[in-house]
């Protein structure tokens, strides 16, 4: 089960992870019966020994199996619609991240407090303790207040990149002379583990991201330690 546990994604850490988990969950089960009543219906046909060869057309049939899927579709569209919107909408943002990509590291940027700024890099296996995830885990953790609106900027230094934290419901493509913005508001203490999530080269897959999130009150003096 322990071994299971750490093949599978974390659990959502942020509002807008748990609203992608429910709209996935949504759109799983609608599926799910599409699939169990067609198949019902295509077994149907197969044991069904009585046929109608003089039968051209039922219009009556057609409109009924030409409006419930547009009805089934419009149940997938306005959900998609809402989140999308929710993702795109930052509002009244507490603090701001900048996070900058290079060949093969993150850089990181407080821009609200001064001179408060790193580079977070991959972890060898040799420095390793056994607590921790090889190939995941960095050697500067970027550490983020709870309960708290942030806006995280996103650029890169060189090639493509992408910063993703699927925990946090977040990943934002990092694009040269282009800064991307989006937004992440952590529900409770805890580790988030991310990678690079675009082919940006030869150590592409060794560039991991790494969040912590603290309450506010330990977050201040982590700031005066930087």
């Amino acid at each position: 089960m322990a071994t299971w546990n750490m093949m599978a994604l974390q659990d959502a850490n942020s509002p807008l992870m748990e609203q992608l988990t429910f709209f996935h969950d949504h759109t799983i089960m609608i599926l799910i019966m599409i699939t169990m009543m067609v198949s019902y219906m295509m077994m149907s046909l197969f044991n069904n020994k009585f046929i109608n060869r003089y039968l051209l057309e039922g219009q009556m049939i057609e409109f009924v199996w030409t409006t419930l899927p547009a009805i089934t579709l419009m149940f997938i569209a306005l959900p998609s619609l809402r989140l999308l919107y929710m993702i795109d909408e930052i509002n009244n943002p507490m603090m701001t991240l900048k996070a900058i990509g290079h060949q093969w590291y993150w850089s990181y940027e407080y821009s609200d407090f001064h001179s408060v700024e790193f580079d977070s890099y991959m972890k060898p296996t040799s420095t390793m303790n056994s607590e921790e995830f090889r190939l995941l885990d960095v050697d500067n953790r970027t550490v983020l207040p709870m309960n708290t609106s942030i806006r995280v900027l996103v650029t890169a230094a060189d090639v493509l990149h992408s910063w993703a934290v699927p925990a946090a419901g977040i990943k934002i493509d990092a694009v040269p002379g282009r800064l991307n913005q989006g937004a992440m508001n952590i529900n409770r203490p805890g580790t988030m583990y991310g990678q690079c999530s675009e082919i940006c080269g030869a150590n592409h897959s060794f560039m991991p991201i790494v969040i912590e999130g603290t309450p506010s009150n330990k977050f201040t003096p982590w700031l005066s330690s930087m």
